[in-house]
């Protein structure tokens, strides 16, 4: 009888065999274009591997956040990139944990098969930031059928590329509440319909290729069945996918690290300087083994986070201390395997720079470092609130 231990084991194996199918040059391509990886969102949905935490009865496999986090890892790890389609995987789960049984049999099912695609994000305004309750975009509701949408969206990665967008927008004016988390509601957006109605993209080019833009809404109409859950209370239902989100990332910065500290190593055993292997030096010994013990001591951290999550616990602190060990994991060694391939780390065909752009991100995103520091003194070790 397969366990748990054993299906993650084998889903390991099967994705590193699918990454094998899109090597580095695959990559370096994507990355001077700014092209979406298509052919690599559709090897995975043909998988079944964005469909993991679907479940079954929704044509998904239901299986637990430890298996996603293990495909996200495993693609990290094999020097490709998840965030294509990552969002998708914590996206979908306000609509599973909060919306009605009408809405999750008309998207979900084709999410899994890949029919529609959900990876649009839309929550982070310019003026906002990582302050979410202050954000000012409206959806007001007109007649019994609709709500009229205005406002911006920044940072919302993929919305050229995907048919759904999980938008929060705030329905009673921030003055109007008792409380600074109530008034703001999660709606899904079909954009198929929406662009040219109310609904402009416009891609912003960054440090990064994730497809990133920002997104304009003027005055457009959506149905009133559009909502998810209770009118008011939709940050109470981001909040449920922020922990499920820090744990998959998480577990993406894992698997940069440890490909980061595979090719340090790699290279320090291979390349001979003064006619023996840098990696003889502890000058470049040291700095891999710390690396190294840095990425299993986060990564810890990671799993654990993961099980209070699939056990129903308060996982909060867990999952944002994972998601800042872990990003830092990653950086450093990111670091340490630019510095060990020397000026070889910045040539483009090595993939060394590609990767250490992409680790750099999650040091920022979807929450700072320092995001992640003040909730800790505040909410874990009941420090004042800082200013």
């Amino acid at each position: 009888m397969s366990t748990d231990s054993d299906v993650i084991a084998e889903i390991r194996r099967a994705v590193q065999a699918l990454c094998a199918d899109f090597p580095g040059e695959y990559w370096r391509e994507k990355d001077r274009e700014r092209a979406y990886p298509t052919e690599f969102v559709q090897a995975l949905t043909k998988s079944g591997y964005l469909a993991v935490l679907i479940p079954e009865e929704y044509g998904g496999s239901g299986l637990s956040i430890s298996a996603a986090a293990a495909i996200l890892e495993e693609i990290h790890k094999s020097g490709c990139n998840g965030g294509a389609c990552h969002a998708q995987m914590y996206i979908m789960g306000s609509l599973l944990r909060h919306g009605n049984e009408e809405q999750k049999k008309k998207y979900l099912p084709k999410i899994a098969s890949g029919e529609l695609r959900l990876q649009a994000f839309g929550v982070t305004e310019p003026t906002s930031g990582t302050d979410t309750l202050s954000l000012s975009t409206t959806a007001v509701k007109k007649g019994n059928d609709t709500y009229v949408v205005n406002g911006q969206k920044v940072w919302t990665s993929r919305a050229e590329h995907s048919d759904l967008m999980l938008l929060l927008a705030r329905t009673t004016p921030k003055d109007e509440v008792k409380k600074r988390t109530d008034g703001l509601s999660v709606f899904i957006v079909d954009m198929r319909e929406a662009k040219g109605n109310g609904l402009e993209i416009r891609p912003i080019r960054a440090m990064v290729n994730h497809a990133t833009t920002e997104v304009f809404f003027d005055n457009l109409e959506i149905p009133a069945d559009s909502l998810i859950g209770e009118e008011g209370k939709g940050f109470r239902y981001i909040l449920d996918g922020m922990n499920a989100e820090r744990i998959l990332i998480s577990h993406e910065s894992i698997g940069d690290a440890r490909w980061f500290i595979e090719k340090a190593t790699s290279y320090a055993n291979d390349r001979k300087v003064f006619g023996r292997p840098i990696g003889q030096n502890q000058g470049v010994q040291f700095p891999i083994a710390k690396a190294f013990a840095a990425t299993e001591a986060a990564a810890l951290m990671a799993e654990k986070a993961a099980k209070l999550f699939e056990a129903g616990e308060p996982c909060g602190a867990e999952s944002n201390m994972a998601k800042l060990l872990t990003a830092e994991a990653a950086w450093d060694a990111a670091d340490t395997c630019l510095q060990t391939h020397g000026g070889f780390g910045f040539a483009e065909e090595y993939d060394v720079e590609r990767k250490f752009r992409e680790a750099r991100l999650y040091r920022t995103a979807p929450i700072s470092t320092n995001m992640i520091l003040s909730f800790i003194a505040e909410h874990v070790l009941g420090l004042p609130r800082s200013y």
